[in-house]
């Protein structure tokens, strides 16, 4: 079975490491090279772990903060899926039957 690979994105911490803390830092290098993102894409590229990206950016963020692909994405293992809790007869842990029940409202006066 193949193993699972997962990745953790590090912008924030090589940013830091080059005495870069607010994320609008990366507007003006970013399109020095032709990257114009706006300051909402550039807070979320820092803040969020992309599903897509594209190579253009990706090579101006490596040449603007001088870094290398390792350390601005770190390979990790996948993490299994969370099981299911049991309880101690075997059946699954939960509020099972009990629903909440719907307020009614009514009027005292009449």
């Amino acid at each position: 079975m193949a193993r699972k690979l997962d990745y953790r994105w590090r912008l924030r911490q090589v940013m830091a490491a080059q005495g870069m803390f607010q994320t609008t830092d990366l507007i003006e290098p970013l399109a020095q090279r032709g990257i114009h993102l706006s300051a909402s894409q550039v807070y979320r590229l820092v803040v969020e772990r992309p599903e897509r990206l594209s190579l253009k950016v990706l090579m101006a963020l490596l040449d603007l903060l001088d870094t290398t692909m390792e350390e601005l994405i770190e390979p990790v293992a996948a993490s299994a899926p969370a099981r299911a809790k049991r309880t101690a007869g075997g059946e699954q842990a939960g509020i099972g039957q009990l629903r909440p029940k719907r307020a009614r409202i009514t009027d005292l006066d009449g």
